[in-house]
């Protein structure tokens, strides 16, 4: 087992982020954080490819739609609560 990183996960989320987000080169922004060039640019492969393998949503993309999913189903939940309760009372007024 290797070494750990002197880098924490979110100093390298940050890293990739701004090479991505920005457009500037992964060279250009190694020199600026004091990163090896090699290491960003494994950094931002890694994070493309766990992109790809997740259907190429990040993390907040991810967790956006899981709170859409769940909001989904409270309002299907709701929405049959309604359904049942209007054919009760549509059943007493008969």
């Amino acid at each position: 087992m290797g070494r750990p990183s002197k880098y924490s996960d979110e100093f390298r989320w940050d890293a990739v982020t701004l090479v991505r987000s920005t457009g500037r080169t992964v060279e250009s922004v190694a020199v600026e954080l004091g990163v090896n060039r090699e290491t960003l640019r494994t950094w931002v492969r890694r994070s493309e490819q766990a992109d790809t393998a997740s259907g190429g949503l990040g993390a907040d993309e991810r967790a956006e739609l899981a709170r859409l999913r769940k909001a989904e189903k409270e309002w299907q939940l709701e929405r049959e609560i309604l359904r049942r309760a209007a054919q009760y009372f549509a059943k007493e007024m008969k």
